[in-house]
């Protein structure tokens, strides 16, 4: 028991400790020596060496520290100089500039009586260089110019971003350290953007503008208020700085248009403003052509326009049509040259309402009009002539069996297409017609080709010129 007692019993404490082993610093003192020669610290003893040594292993264990996060936070597991940089600019110590690199590096270890560091360098085959193929030869460096936008309009050139990579472009999150995911985790799959520079007009603009509004939507029938309405299109014609407001009355227009189909006044006095828009020659109309044309198209080819039902009501509505036409034509004419599809956008879709057997007389009889004012002579010769005579048998003829119900809705076709016969007759070089009248043959030719509705009309004009411009373009058609 004794024994056992004196084996637990602690051991006597003796006078003679162990002193404690000295911290091994991980940054060699000798670089700080080094450092400090060149700054012209000669003498520097080792406890000085030592303190410093300590601080330099803490600051770029910070700096570590800092980058690491950095790393993570780009869900990375390779340490990268950006990170590295980040890090000393969130320390607030000045970064190391011409440090970069797009892969990581290779680092070997030599030995030289301690470890030592360096970076691999690729070994190049000096025969395999120079025996490789050369490089392309670089373009030769020039300058072009192009219209990045024309008054806010940007034109489709090849040098500008089409409209979807605008867009894309835009939802893109922006900044170094966005993450394209985020917009979609937000749940705004399709964010509104917001240009930054905002559409200033000065008071005295926006006061023109409602004054504008109010003259021409007001259906008074005093002439103070038609003096007042006629004025008014009369400053938007004259009036040179009103160039500011174009897009305000391009949606102004559009909108009423949509809005009350179902009122003949409100759509003529928009037929009135756009004119007064296109004819003032201050106006730069060229970005809004085809935002002008959508309305007049809308009161060309309506299917439904006004609420009444009349004789009156019906003649208005056919004169609201002419009207349309020829801001269509007027438009077609003038914007032709710096919009290159603008003609054959409007011709096609006054061909395509003229085709169709479901729509009513009031839009065959705007398509026809269309088709005259926007693609001119030519376009009645190649596309209303060979198809006159389906028209007649499938449309002009049941149309005209209706009886006085439709008998003016009849006419006014018919008078329409007579128009646009008469117009080719303008253009062409009709040959000598001083014998009088065409052969019964010809007479025939033409009630074949025209249909016996429109060839009994256009032979009961009497017109020998527009009798031979038929016949001629009878004989250029396939």
């Amino acid at each position: 028991m004794a024994t056992t007692q004196n084996a637990r019993a602690p051991a006597p404490e003796t006078n003679n400790k162990m002193a404690p082993a000295e911290q091994r610093l991980l940054w060699n003192p000798e670089n700080v020596r080094d450092v400090a020669e060149s700054v012209g610290v000669g003498t520097m003893n080792d406890e000085a060496l030592r303190t410093l040594s300590q601080d330099v292993e803490y600051r770029i264990g910070q700096v570590i520290a800092e980058a690491l996060r950095f790393m993570r936070a780009s869900k990375r597991t390779s340490m990268t100089v950006l990170d590295v940089s980040q890090a000393l600019k969130v320390l607030d110590v000045e970064p190391l500039y011409g440090y970069d690199s797009t892969k990581s590096l290779r680092y070997g270890e030599a030995t030289m009586g301690q470890p030592f560091f360096y970076i691999e360098d690729e070994e190049a085959d000096f025969e395999r260089v120079i025996n490789g193929p050369l490089p392309k030869v670089p373009r030769e460096t020039n300058f072009t110019s192009h219209w990045l936008a024309i008054e806010g309009v940007q034109p489709t050139v090849p040098q500008n971003p089409t409209s979807s990579e605008a867009r894309t472009h835009d939802l893109l999150p922006k900044g170094p350290g966005a993450n394209p995911a985020l917009a979609a985790m937000a749940g705004q799959d399709n964010p509104n953007f917001r240009p930054n520079v905002k559409h200033v007009i000065s008071q005295e603009q926006i006061l023109f503008f409602e004054k504008v509004q109010a003259a021409l939507l007001d259906d008074n029938p005093d002439p103070e208020v038609e003096r007042l309405r006629q004025a008014a299109l009369a400053a938007v014609i004259s009036e040179p700085g009103i160039h500011q407001l174009m897009p305000y009355f391009v949606s102004f227009i559009s909108n009423q248009v949509t809005l009350y189909l179902d009122d003949v006044f409100v759509l003529r006095q928009m037929m009135e403003l756009t004119n007064a828009l296109i004819s003032n020659e201050y106006n730069f109309v060229d970005p809004y052509a085809s935002a002008l044309c959508a309305p007049a198209l809308t009161c060309l080819m309506g299917r439904r326009i006004g609420s009444e039902s009349g004789s009156d009501a019906m003649k208005e509505q056919y004169q609201l049509r002419e009207v349309a036409a020829s801001l269509i034509g007027q438009i077609a004419r003038k914007y032709s040259s710096t919009n290159k599809v603008l003609r054959p956008k409007l011709t096609r879709s006054c061909l395509k309402a003229f085709l169709n057997p479901t729509y009513s007389p009031q839009v065959w009889y705007g398509a026809i009009l269309g088709i005259l004012a926007a693609g001119g002579s030519q376009a009645v010769k190649v596309l209303i002539l060979p198809n006159l005579k389906p028209f007649d048998s499938t449309i002009l003829q049941p149309l005209k069996e209706k009886g006085e119900a439709s008998r003016l809705d009849f006419e006014m076709v018919v008078g329409a297409l007579l128009k646009a016969i008469e117009a080719i007759c303008d253009d062409d070089i009709v040959m000598d017609i001083s014998d009088g009248n065409i052969s019964d043959r010809e007479t025939s030719w033409i009630r074949e080709f025209l249909g016996e509705v429109i060839g009994d009309r256009v032979l009961r004009l009497g017109n020998q010129r527009v009798n031979r411009a038929v016949l001629d373009a009878m004989e250029f058609l396939p």
